[in-house]
């Protein structure tokens, strides 16, 4: 985990900006597509014209507030959500991350890489939260695995935690991160991240909140630094990060982005496919260099309850991890209470040791066959409640 916090490595062969690639990324997606249930319509249009509604969903009913409706309340409850959404990518990215046996592999480079920017996006979005008057609730957002995503962001997609299959890559990674734009089959309807982070990004423009910056913290965060928003222009900087960083954007092929990285959608495709997205003629498609998928530690699909019955040596193992787990999360919960960057490294340090008992499971073979165990991201109900 260390080095997905203090500084991943760039991927190899990177020749293109993230902007540049993603305006014709179409015809090298379709071939492909996420399949996502459900659609939403809405009476209240969204940025793009478009009118998703409520479902059950807390991200729907919100974006089903009219306009001038969405002020500071409704933005803090949004960037609750948003809390939570960032919060639930991390472990199922962690599991596949840590089931790489090669850590120097293309793979195993672009998934550390996407967890330092998760980890980035969550700090982000909890000094906004503070900047409005309000305070993250990170134990409290911790979700239960396999599940849906928080607010009914993707309908359709369950979370589940696992070692690095194709599958898992695609019906979890790549189904997390689906574009807002319509680039593959079936999305166009469908509640995205992106998409919410627009219309959160929209409701700061025509509220115009007050920010303070008193407890927001400072901290580098992978390839980012987390910095203190101060005004409606670090706003929509930080918004436009993540919303990159993740889907990615349908801008000009002329624009570029500063790291030159591709979009987390993108670089999760890329390990599907098997090569890099390359310009072919006025396409993208997926004929560049070679990136092998890694031989991984074969962590089953943690089932719903968590493991049953398992053994002496692995339950001591689930309960040390669920016990760093939870104590990562009181010191998270603790910085964005007091305002103290102390606290948030403290959190970085907590979450470095959740690797030494993950990997001990996943080499730990389950009686029977079916592969072999994994943590399950369960914090302790007596630290939840604190």
């Amino acid at each position: 985990m260390t080095d997905a916090l203090q500084g991943p490595d760039a991927p190899t062969g990177s020749h293109f900006g993230r902007r540049t690639f993603l305006a014709s990324a179409a015809a090298a997606v379709a071939a492909t597509p996420v399949s996502v249930a459900g659609t939403a319509q809405a009476t209240e249009p969204l940025a793009d014209g478009r009118t998703p509604t409520p479902g059950r969903g807390s991200v729907g009913r919100l974006l089903a507030v009219p306009e001038p409706d969405r002020g500071v309340p409704w933005i803090r409850s949004a960037l609750q959500v948003a809390v939570a959404l960032e919060l639930a990518t991390i472990p199922a990215y962690l599991c596949g991350w840590w089931s790489v046996k090669d850590r120097d592999s293309e793979a195993a480079r672009l998934i550390r890489r996407i967890v330092g920017d998760e980890m980035y996006h969550l700090g982000a979005v909890s000094n906004l939260l503070v900047a409005v008057g309000g305070r993250p609730r990170i134990s409290d957002a911790a979700p239960v695995y396999p599940g849906p995503l928080p607010g009914g962001v993707r309908t359709g997609v369950t979370v589940y935690l696992s070692g690095l299959t194709k599958s898992f890559v695609h019906d979890v990674m790549m189904a997390i991160e689906a574009p807002e734009v319509p680039l593959a089959q079936g999305l166009d309807n469908s509640l995205s991240i992106g998409l919410f982070y627009g219309e959160l990004q929209r409701a700061f423009r025509t509220a115009a909140p007050e920010l303070s910056t008193r407890g927001q913290l400072f901290q580098h965060i992978g390839s980012d630094v987390l910095r203190p928003v101060e005004n409606l222009d670090d706003v929509d900087r930080v918004m436009e990060i993540i919303k990159e960083q993740g889907e990615g954007t349908a801008s000009s092929p002329s624009d570029t982005f500063e790291d030159d990285h591709p979009a987390h959608y993108y670089a999760f495709s890329e390990i599907y496919h098997g090569r890099r997205l390359r310009r072919t003629g006025d396409r993208w498609e997926y004929t560049g260099e070679p990136v092998p998928f890694p031989e991984a530690r074969p962590m089953a699909p943690v089932p719903a309850g968590g493991w049953p019955n398992p053994p002496e040596h692995v339950l001591g193992l689930l309960q040390r991890f669920d016990d760093i787990y939870s104590t990562t999360l009181d010191f998270l919960d603790r910085a964005w209470e007091t305002g103290d960057d102390r606290a948030l490294g403290a959190a970085i340090h907590a979450m470095r040791g959740l690797e030494a008992p993950a990997v001990e499971l996943m080499e730990t073979e389950i009686p029977g066959g079916g592969g072999t165990y994994g943590p399950a991201f369960r914090p302790l109900p007596a630290r939840r409640a604190t």
